[in-house]
């Protein structure tokens, strides 16, 4: 199969990716299972977002310093992470009611700065990194170097609000 070709035929599953995952996760948010459990999830998935956040610098540090496999595989593990981060995330909002955020006053703005912009910066990366990932792939390293620079400091982004979200709601946990 020849590069356009392939490209054209990523480019349609990347596109209905996209627009697929944040709909699931937005109409999984309804979806409600009573009878199980999963309040240990929000310190386990923040922690990832954390290691994804770690692992996307040791990347852009192996890249730089021309270790490229250990970047590619770096960058492997952290659309794992990423992958398993949703998972929890959403396996947690289907079992357990939504926490409000307590804090007033300023902090409240700032808590809700934060949260809108990991959501709506969280939905643009999915293209973002498939498309990155896809052309590191298909050895289109030019292309893939110019959107990188556009993905990395997003999803870093995206992996350290989660963290900070995380913190900053926590203590409305109720267990």
């Amino acid at each position: 199969m020849e590069l356009a070709s392939k490209e054209l035929k990523y480019k349609k599953l990347i596109i209905v990716l996209s627009v697929a995952i944040p709909l699931a996760v937005a109409v999984l948010f309804g979806v409600k299972i009573e009878g199980y459990d999963f309040t240990f999830l929000p310190p386990i998935y923040a922690s990832i977002n954390g290691l994804t956040a770690i692992l996307l610098v040791v990347a852009f540090v192996a890249i730089r310093n021309g270790k490229v496999k250990l970047h590619e595989s770096l960058m492997k593990g952290c659309i794992g992470l990423s992958a398993s981060f949703l998972v929890m995330y959403v396996l947690y909002h289907m079992t357990s009611e939504s926490t409000p955020y307590g804090g007033e006053g300023v902090i409240r703005y700032v808590y809700f700065f934060i949260l809108i912009s990991h959501i709506l910066l969280s939905i643009a990366v999915i293209p973002l990194v498939l498309f990155s990932f896809v052309r590191a792939l298909s050895s289109q390293f030019d292309k893939h170097r110019k959107l990188a620079k556009v993905t990395f400091p997003i999803w870093l982004y995206v992996a350290v609000t989660g963290v900070v979200i995380y913190v900053m709601i926590s203590p409305y946990y109720v267990h």
